[in-house]
């Protein structure tokens, strides 16, 4: 069907007019229509791409709902990381930060500071090509991400389309999407009218909302959007200050935080934090601190980052919020490497937007610190805003039949002794693989990717494979018959075998890799690495005492202990064999000196590389006898230095150290000529 071309006109227009209104309502909070106007334009659009379906594209407003509900969210890649910030909790804190910075510039001059409140909720990238979103995405661990493309498309302050023609070809925008405080209210009160359960906090609810596979769903919830930096930019120039940048997006339609300032210091910084403090609870959405970043673009190209964050910005949290409540009782909890923990439970008390009725009190130590009975009225606090704990007691409350705690001396779970290491302050139960708390836990990590790596047994199946007595112990789990599985929740005869062939093929391991999987405490993957080296097989690693252990690399006395301890259990060699007769296997090892050259040589890795994977090279490090450590010493041979690493951290302490650095090309030559490429 042809289209006339007043029509294609009419539909530009109707369309332009419909984003700049949005803009108008949603970001500038300064409507210039009416509603009704608004939605005969809305209908007028509609019924025209209704009579001609080929005018419909991705950044019309009507398009913001109307795919078909998602089965699963699939994979995103941040090409810039989306990092983290590291916290400061007073006001010395944040003059701490000013003098490093004014350090490592050399510079004593005063720093301007871009000053935003942090909001409470899910950090989110946006991309935009040639002005057009194609893309949404979740930060998840600051690499990868979620793709929720259709959810954020639902959302009324984020663009389809920018406006104006000066932007980017390429534009990452990254913000908070967030609930304001009177959505959260009318969507609970919603939920009450419809008897539905109701959220307990507004960052859960934005949270649950934009995790919805029907976007139809996410659209229903009073969600926004502001924006508070940027990632990707190819083809295009941002303004050389951060506050400038965000003023620009402003004008490409963004909605940024009206409260959001440039100052002259540090100091300013502290009075603005200090100003936001006392507006928090008047403010229309929930913050948890304020975000302080160096103003200036080139300032921040030059301080860099550390670790898996920039050095120019910080956030400076508010304090975590506390209310008193009375301790009921204490119950003790065991976890996979048989810590008994303490857990206080509260008369429910409302403590920094949810309701606390249980609190940990971490150990014996801390609850000798408190002099905490139960009885007691306790003070909590959300550690964080995430973890509830008893932080003082309120004596002059107490009544007269409060009690001590009396930490149990047998396992509340199996029975078995408790005991607390010399040194340590955390007690444990001894039984091991046996204790029924600790089973879930010890299977979880079995299967896990570094352990046995058995693709498709995740947490929640574990808890519900035990939960429904289908496997005790981990020997079980090569027992399991795809019939039995199939007819669990979420799972059907595909995904049933897929699994018992997981299971299968993860029969053929390593020893290193079987002994890291037991769960051993303090025996991590370089441990059970060097274990294995040093022993070739698990019968002389059994029998092994623990002045031999001690021979071992990374092995000192209290490694050597907790695993003389492990072996000498009789349940734990039961539970060993079973997974041997049930079909695990590996090769013995017979270390050859001429194998493993750099036998002796620790080396550590940073930054990333073009041609190898950081698992891979280091892989093959191992495999030539190195050690490849986390951090730098004195004791460190080389680091291995990749693109961009060249300020961080590690490879700053490899020259104050005079620690031998090399590079990605330095490291091909260095495996290949010991024949490991």
């Amino acid at each position: 069907m042809i289209i006339p071309a007043n029509l294609l006109k009419e539909v530009s227009k109707l369309k332009e007019q419909l984003n700049y209104h949005n803009y108008r309502y949603y970001v500038l909070d300064d409507p210039s229509i009416p509603d009704a106007e608004y939605d005969r334009l809305f209908l007028c659009l509609k019924e025209l791409e209704k009579e001609y379906p080929q005018l419909v594209e991705l950044d019309s407003p009507t398009q913001r709902v109307g795919a078909a509900p998602l089965s699963a969210f699939s994979q995103v890649t941040h090409k810039v990381p989306m990092l983290s910030l590291d916290n400061a909790f007073s006001d010395n804190d944040m003059r701490d930060f000013n003098r490093r910075l004014q350090d490592r510039l050399k510079s004593t001059e005063d720093i301007e500071y871009a000053c935003e409140p942090k909001l409470d909720g899910i950090a989110i990238s946006l991309l935009y090509i040639d002005g057009q979103l194609v893309q949404g995405a979740t930060r998840g661990d600051g690499t990868t991400g979620e793709n929720i493309t259709q959810n954020v498309r639902t959302i009324p302050s984020i663009p389809l389309k920018l406006l104006g023609q000066d932007f980017p070809p390429a534009l990452e925008v990254r913000g908070e999407i967030y609930m304001p405080k009177a959505g959260f209210g009318a969507l609970n009160n919603r939920a009450r009218a419809a008897g539905d359960k109701i959220f307990v906090n507004p960052r859960n609810a934005a949270a649950g909302s934009l995790r919805q596979l029907d976007s139809a769903i996410t659209a229903n919830r009073p969600l926004e959007m502001c924006a508070y930096s940027v990632g990707l930019v190819e083809g295009g120039d941002l303004p050389t200050q951060h506050t400038a940048a965000l003023e620009q997006l402003h004008e490409w339609g963004f909605l940024i935080n009206s409260e959001m300032r440039a100052v002259g210091n540090i100091e300013a910084c502290i009075e603005y934090y200090q100003n936001l403090g006392v507006k928090r609870d008047d403010l229309a959405y929930d913050i948890d601190g304020i975000v302080f970043k160096v103003n200036d673009f080139n300032l921040q190209k030059t301080l860099g980052f550390v670790s898996r964050a920039p050095r120019w910005a910080i956030a400076y949290k508010f304090p975590a919020q506390e209310e008193m409540t009375q301790l009921l009782d204490v119950e003790f909890q065991v976890g996979r490497t048989g810590a008994v923990t303490p857990v206080a439970r509260l008369d429910p008390v409302f403590v920094g937007g949810v309701t606390v009725s249980n609190a940990t009190l971490h150990n014996r130590d801390e609850i000798d610190r408190l002099g905490v009975k139960v009885g007691d009225t306790v003070v909590v606090r959300r550690a964080g805003d995430v973890i509830p704990q008893v932080v003082s007691v309120v004596r002059s409350r107490r009544p007269e039949t409060a009690r001590d705690i009396v930490f149990p001396d047998t396992c509340p779970v199996c029975g078995s002794h408790v005991e607390t290491v010399p040194g340590e302050v955390v007690a444990r139960c001894t039984a091991g693989l046996v204790c029924a708390a600790q089973r879930k836990e010890a299977i979880k990590h079995f299967a896990s990717r570094k352990a046995m790596d058995i693709d498709g047994l995740g947490d929640k199946l574990v808890e519900l494979l035990v939960d429904e007595g289908l496997i005790d112990s981990m020997a079980d789990l090569y027992h399991l018959q795809a019939q039995q599985v199939e007819k669990l929740e979420r799972m059907g005869p595909r995904s049933a075998e897929n699994l018992i062939a997981a299971l299968h093929k993860s029969k053929q391991t390593t020893l290193d890799r079987f002994l890291y999987s037991l769960g051993i405490r303090e025996v991590g993957e370089a441990t059970a690495r060097s274990l294995a080296r040093y022993f070739g097989n698990l019968e002389k690693l059994i029998t092994a005492d623990e002045e031999t252990l001690q021979q071992v690399d990374d092995v000192g006395p209290v490694v050597a202990h907790f695993i003389s301890d492990f072996f000498i259990q009789p349940h734990n060699i039961e539970a060993v064999q079973a997974l041997q007769d049930a079909g695990i296997q590996w090769q013995d090892i017979e270390v050859n000196e001429a194998d493993e050259p750099l036998s002796g040589q620790t080396f550590v890795i940073t930054g990333s590389f073009k041609v190898l994977k950081r698992s891979g090279a280091k892989a093959m490090l191992e495999n030539l006898g190195a050690k490849v450590a986390g951090s730098v010493s004195v004791k460190t041979s080389m680091v291995v230095v990749g693109g961009g690493a060249t300020n961080n951290s590690k490879y700053i302490k490899a020259q104050e150290l005079g620690v031998a650095t090399t590079d990605e090309p330095g490291l091909i030559e260095l495996l290949t000529a010991h024949g490991a490429l």
